[in-house]
């Protein structure tokens, strides 16, 4: 009863996946041909029984959440999405029984999840319900393959829901006439991206896209693991194996291979009138120039009568797959054979996916050297170009998850790779553990005096001190082994499977210290002692002081044994596993571009062989690459640059079964940077979701329109290389706590003049109100000032009209002051300090006598320099910063309280007449310092940027729609 059970509802929940929820007994009894199914007894007592890797439970769970997505379907009844209210209506409309739906509710519950947050231009809607279901072939396999595989239905759902707004966007394929879109999809480190494009991938091709190409970063071992993933989950073996000799592959020896594990379209595609994929690269090797000729490159037309793209030719047609890494001669072999199929290129369908889109692809030349109306590009990115304009129906999907040198290209540069069209942020994955996993942002508290029971950084992180030491590296060591251990135990239990074990070991570039620092490991192994009692010593204490502790906390489900001798068999266990009798006998694999070392490094191919190992490394490791089972990481490589660092975060990703033994030893300044980039990531996040409004095609915020404001929370980590940004313009920076000290004041002329009228206000009221006696930085000396209390507002209509020898002077740091709340900044104390010797004293627009500072000139006609050290600690005291004791600076303390400090100048010894004569107002320039206090910001420092649009140089960030 049971296989007719799952066979009838299967069936009928297939059928509904164009059409919507609909009666599901009666479909099932109907696919089933059995009558018996129409009351649904049948059905709630299978579910009853069923566990979660029941095969109906999971196509269950897969159909209710791909409708818990869904839009804009009749069926819905104007419920949203992710709502008990859409359950709800798509229970009801499967004619449930309250006990089944109540079950369904409990063992499936609806997940309130994030969708993919999307900024798009108008599109052409070309992805119809029906063309949808009609054509489904791969990605019905694909998604299928990972239910099987154990993943959660909802995930599968979500992937589904996100791959269909990324295609649902590019070109209809069978459009007449072309169209050439550009988009970029945003995720997270390690978080499944792959998965997202391989969907992608298999829809498009579903929908008549008859070349793929996958450009995979820059480094072999990258584009072999995704050429691999490819390969096992969309092409499968009948794609793979030759038809002259089945076993004529680069698997038959894969241990996956032989346990069935790549996917299985039950016959070759094109037999059941699908296309067949012809892999174009494999695993053993790159994109090659093709021997045998072009005609792997020729597209066969069924009717010649009609253009390739015409449905008649395209769904009668196979398609080809290229996984290629970025690398100049390898796309120079694609771009040359391409060539030489030219006539045709104009009617071919082609999808080019660029992983870590924003390294190696990006324009990193300097305008500078560009000549007039010839810009001069990288090779990578000159290639992909030339790719683009030789396939003006090819669509370009960029993915990254560090996405701020994307966002810098200049969207006018019709050849070049900015997002256009679209840019998708994907959700952030169930069960994924990011950087913001390592941080407690909302606890201001001492680490240690925080709840463990919710405290992240106590749970994970162990902090370094600034210098290494082999005490740490130790500490680092033993807590592998003891995670190793407890990994053991779990699966010796049944707890759960743990094919890799890894630890990163991560201190520097330079292949020499990867060198040293293998050297130093394989002794501290050699030391260590596990099986003595001194080192089970040290593991026990280790375990009763951090292991149990924190899963206690924070992972009390989890199997753990019942005390510390209970591990001594999984100990053993684990450091054979560790250290195994292989040709190496060593715990520890160097991954770096060193090319001794490459035979080593066969043995982290975590496709073909269990790993349980140290890797220790660099850029190697820094980026794409994903390192399996990674527990334990040591951590001490500063980056100074957002994308560079949150790439070397290896040790986020997917921790099922182990999350709570996941360690991170770093530094404090690292783990700060860390903090910082995490914040910088959320803060791009938000700003797409601001833009992500859905409203009127005409008025639309496209990613043209709104380059995302990219945040910068630490003043020395840009959120990209300084080759990446000659496209970024600073609008806002943030320096509480900071000198501002601007210096293109304009000399002469009608600006000059301008700027000093701007000031007569002020100079008014400090002159009415009077002096006050000021003590000189670190000094017992005093001086004297004349001073003013004006609002933020009286300040800012002064700041705002200034003119500069530059347009862009004070930019940024206006914007930000702007922005400031009455409880961040109320008012502002104005300082004007006199000299010792009043002849210097002149009158300034009828006000005063105020002192004159002689102030040289560069070249350039700014100033050389303005404020004086002697005058900096009466501000310092009055903003309330750490300055030392002055009683007549805090009696003019206040909160939210600013300082301006004024110093009328003129060009040495050009200051005529004598004290309490009018100053010639051409003559004079009125430079300041102004310092903010630290309500403006709390103490951090941010940078705020936008993208330049060559096109638009004029144009400003609108705010997105009101609600």
């Amino acid at each position: 009863m049971s296989d007719t059970v799952t066979t009838g509802y299967s069936s009928a929940l297939d059928g509904m996946k164009t059409a919507g929820p609909g009666p599901l007994h009666q479909f099932a009894a109907l696919f089933a041909r059995d009558t018996s199914l129409v009351d649904g007894s049948a059905l709630l007592a299978h579910l009853q029984s069923a566990g979660p890797d029941d095969a109906l439970r999971q196509r269950l769970a897969y159909q209710l959440s791909s409708w818990d997505h869904t839009t804009d379907v009749p069926w819905a009844a104007n419920t949203a999405p992710h709502t008990a209210e859409r359950r709800a209506v798509v229970c009801h409309a499967l004619g449930l029984d309250r006990a089944t739906e109540n079950l369904l509710f409990e063992i499936i519950p609806w997940a309130a999840i994030d969708a993919p947050i999307v900024i798009a231009d108008h599109f052409e809607e070309w992805r119809t319900l029906q063309r949808r279901s009609e054509r489904d072939f791969y990605w019905a396999h694909y998604s299928a393959n990972l239910l099987t595989n154990g993943w959660d239905p909802v995930a599968v759902a979500g992937i589904g829901e996100a791959t269909e707004e990324v295609v649902r966007r590019i070109s209809d394929p069978t459009r007449k006439v072309a169209y050439q879109a550009k988009g970029l999809v945003v995720g997270y480190v390690q978080s499944g991206k792959t998965a997202n494009f391989t969907g992608v991938i298999a829809k498009a091709i579903d929908a008549g896209y008859r070349m793929v190409i996958v450009l995979t970063g820059t480094t072999n071992m990258l584009r072999a693991q995704t050429q691999r993933r490819l390969d096992m989950e969309l092409c499968g073996r009948e794609n793979i194996e030759p038809d002259h000799d089945p076993t004529a592959h680069e698997y038959r020896s894969d241990e996956d291979w032989k346990r069935h594990k790549f996917i299985n379209h039950g016959g070759r595609p094109s037999e059941s009138g699908h296309p067949d994929i012809e892999r174009l690269s494999n695993y053993a090797g790159d994109y090659q120039r093709l021997k045998q000729g072009i005609s792997a490159l020729r597209f066969k037309r069924h009717d010649a009568t009609k253009e390739f793209f015409h449905p008649a030719n395209l769904y009668t047609s196979d398609a080809r797959l290229v996984v290629a890494k970025k690398n100049a001669s390898v796309l120079t072999n694609l771009v040359t054979d391409l060539k030489k199929v030219s006539a045709r290129l104009g009617e071919i369908p082609v999808l080019i996916i660029d992983d870590e889109s924003d390294q190696a692809s990006i324009n990193t030349t300097s305008p500078a050297k560009w000549k007039e109306d010839s810009k001069k590009r990288t090779a990578i990115n000159r290639l992909i170009a030339q790719l683009l304009t030789m396939l003006p129906r090819a669509q370009y999907v960029g993915y990254t998850a560090t996405p701020y040198a994307n966002v810098f290209i200049d969207p006018s540069d019709v050849e070049d790779i900015f997002p256009k069209d679209f840019i998708v942020s994907l959700p952030r994955p169930l069960g994924y553990m990011g950087a913001d996993d390592f941080h407690d942002f909302d606890d201001d508290s001492p680490v240690a005096q925080r709840p463990l029971k919710t405290s992240k950084e106590r749970a994970h992180v162990r902090y370094l001190s600034d210098e290494p030491t082999h005490h740490e590296l130790r500490d680092a060591l033993d807590m592998y082994v003891l995670t190793g251990a407890l990994k053991f135990y779990r699966q010796r239990t049944g707890a759960g499977s743990y094919r890799h074990h890894t630890m990163l070991v991560h201190e520097a570039m330079d292949r020499e210290s990867h060198r040293e620092t293998a050297r130093d490991i394989e002794k501290l192994w050699v030391t260590a002692g596990y099986h003595s009692s001194a080192g089970l010593l040290r593991l026990r204490k280790l375990y009763e002081t951090d292991i149990l502790p924190v899963t206690t906390a924070q992972s009390p489900e989890a199997v753990m044994p019942g005390n510390f001798e209970e591990l001594h068999e999984d100990i053993a266990g684990a450091i054979g596993l560790i250290q195994p009798a292989d040709r190496q006998g060593s715990p520890v694999i160097i991954v770096n571009s060193d090319p001794d070392l490459e035979k080593h490094q066969e043995d982290l191919d975590f496709d073909k062989r269990r790993v349980w190992r140290i890797l220790v490394g660099g850029n190697k490791l820094a980026r794409g690459f994903t390192v399996e089972g990674l527990t334990v990481t040591y951590y001490r490589r500063a980056a100074r640059q957002v994308d560079t660092l949150m790439q070397m975060g290896r040790w986020f990703g997917f921790r099922s079964g182990y999350r709570d033994l996941v360690r991170l030893y770093t530094t404090q300044d690292l783990h700060a940077m860390f903090g910082a980039a995490c914040q910088d990531e959320q803060s791009l996040r938000d700003d797409l979701r601001k833009y992500s409004t859905e409203v009127a095609p005409e008025s639309r915020l496209t990613p043209s329109r709104v380059p995302p404001l990219v945040e910068q929370h630490r003043p020395d980590l840009r959120p990209t290389g300084r080759n990446k940004m000659w496209n970024a313009r600073l609008i806002s920076r943030s320096a509480p706590g900071e000198p501002m000290e601007p210096v293109a004041h304009p000399d002469k002329g009608r600006r000059a003049l301008q700027n000093l009228r701007l000031w007569e206000p002020v100079l008014a009221a400090a002159a009415a109100t009077g002096t006050v006696e000021l003590r000189a930085t670190r000094s017992k000396a005093i001086f004297s000032a004349y001073h003013a209390v004006l609002l933020h507002s009286e300040i800012m209509a002064v700041l705002n009209h200034l003119r500069w020898l530059r347009d862009d002077i004070l930019v940024p740091e206006r914007a930000w002051l702007n922005s400031l709340a009455p409880n961040q900044l109320r008012q502002w104390i104005v300082l004007l300090p006199q000299q010792v010797d009043p002849a210097a004293g002149r009158m300034i627009l009828e006000h005063g006598p105020f002192s004159i500072f002689d102030r040289k000139r560069s070249a350039t006609g700014a100033l050389s320099a303005i404020s004086e050290s002697r005058h900096r600690n009466a501000a310092a005291r009055i903003a309330g910063l750490d300055a030392d004791p002055d009683p007549a600076a805090d009696a003019l303390a206040a909160p939210c309280t600013a300082v301006l400090t004024l110093y009328p100048s003129v060009r040495p010894n050009t200051l005529t007449g004598t004290r309490g004569d009018r100053v010639d107002p051409e003559q004079v320039t009125i430079g300041f310092r102004a310092v903010t206090p630290l309500s403006t910001g709390g103490g951090s420092k941010r940078l705020i940027w936008t993208t330049m649009d060559s096109g638009r140089p004029n144009d400003i960030v609108i705010d997105a729609p009101s609600a």
